[in-house]
């Protein structure tokens, strides 16, 4: 750190640089505040570059009551940073300094480039043109309040600040820097912290024979989670097998419901519906028809035409037919099998993998002890929070990425307007 930013005295320091830091600091600095963005990484955004599969999923056309709605009992607490800066806001904060936009199913919205890159070149950039200081390669240690004004210890010196903005991030995807340091700082602070989970994170199976299919993915499917007499059902989607159970956006999606349904039950089920599409009638007609026309076909070539090449052994095996059977000699009572095991392929869930594989962290920074209006703590004035610090967790979709930017945006709004 250089003795000139050891001797200064900022507005406001923005400890973190995601989406919401980033966010944060430009906006506190474009309103010609003297801001200061520290980073622990070489590079800002580092877990932005690795959302929506590198290609970076921004946001989400969804109405405001959509979003709320997906960040459940929390996404009431988030309504006023989402009012104050929403998907369209975002849209043309990127559009405007040259970055094309483009929406694709769901309402995901992605850089028209595909490359998350793309996104963070358009932050740094912004950060740049604000008049924004942002200090690499240096670590947070310890926040103390004296007075008005708060002293930020690094490892490598110090310095102070009239507003803290915290946007360290969660606890998931520790590689990319986020492994929730904010969370022992927030807590040293008064804070309380709510217990942290993985959010968006493959699920592990009892079943050994998930690592015969790992890396097949099953599109059109859908998945039932079923766990004393309740059921999850989920939307047509895709299904990855993995070497230790299942992934995929239907389970990522679910995967927060699964984990707290597995912390009361022993025992949670998955049924996997292979031919959403067809009622089993329909499936008996179809089968009952390719048994006639092929009668003489070995049963297990028969299921080429309904299931992927890897999948076949696998069914066989779940069926208890014989693979030298042919398509004419099963009986009426191993077609009903069959078409079980096609609207309900059964797995059994155990758990998930650990919160450093999730992509984002439940839990987090007690809402209740954060002001919605304008990000501020409610225990240390002008301590402000932003980003996935902050406890709640949505669906994939672009969600989480908005509530990001919206709370960094209200964050470095509200502290700027304190400083007046």
């Amino acid at each position: 750190m250089s003795h000139d930013a050891k001797d200064r005295v900022y507005d406001i320091a923005v400890i973190g640089g995601g989406a919401a830091g980033a966010m944060a600091a430009i906006t506190a600095a474009e309103c010609k505040k003297r801001v200061i963005l520290i980073e622990r990484n070489d590079s800002i955004g580092r877990k932005v570059l690795i959302t929506g599969k590198g290609r970076c999923n921004l946001t989400n056309t969804a109405p405001m009551s959509v979003f709320i709605e997906k960040f459940g009992r929390q996404g009431e607490f988030f309504r006023s940073a989402f009012f104050a800066f929403f998907n369209e806001d975002l849209i043309d904060f990127f559009r405007s300094r040259g970055l094309e936009i483009k929406t694709e199913r769901q309402g995901r919205v992605f850089p028209a480039t595909d490359k998350a890159r793309s996104v963070i070149d358009v932050l740094i950039k912004s950060l740049a043109d604000s008049g924004a200081e942002v200090l690499y390669n240096t670590r947070l240690t310890g926040i103390k309040k004296t007075g008005d004004l708060f002293k930020l210890d690094f490892t490598v010196g110090e310095l102070g600040a009239k507003k803290i903005i915290l946007a360290t991030g969660g606890a998931s995807y520790a590689a990319t820097g986020s492994t929730g340091d904010g969370f022992s700082i927030a807590q040293k602070l008064g804070h309380k912290v709510a217990p942290l989970k993985p959010g968006l994170v493959p699920l592990v199976t009892k079943e050994a024979w998930v690592k015969d299919l790992q890396g097949l993915g099953l599109e059109k499917i859908r998945v039932t989670f079923e766990y004393g007499r309740k059921k999850i059902v989920s939307d047509v989607g895709e299904l990855m097998f993995t070497h230790f159970g299942v992934s995929g956006p239907i389970v990522l999606d679910m995967s927060g419901d699964v984990l707290d349904a597995l912390a009361h039950h022993k025992a949670v089920g998955l049924l996997i519906d292979l031919k959403p599409g067809l009622t089993a009638e329909q499936l008996e007609k179809r089968l009952l028809n390719e048994f006639k026309t092929k009668g003489k076909t070995l049963f297990r070539n028969v299921l080429k035409d309904f299931l992927p090449q890897r999948l076949i052994a696998v069914f066989m095996n779940l069926s208890g037919i014989r693979a030298e059977r042919e398509a004419n000699q099963i009986t009426q009572k191993e077609r009903r099998t069959i078409i079980n095991l096609f609207k309900a392929l059964p797995l059994a869930i155990t758990g998930s993998l650990p919160i450093e594989e999730a992509m984002v962290t439940g839990g987090g920074v007690s809402i209740k002890e954060i002001d919605p209006r304008t990000m501020e703590s409610r225990l240390v004035p002008g301590l402000y929070f932003a980003g996935e610090i902050i406890e709640g967790s949505a669906s994939s979709g672009g969600y989480n990425l908005q509530q990001a930017f919206s709370t960094g945006y209200l964050a470095g709004m509200k502290a700027t307007e304190s400083l007046l």
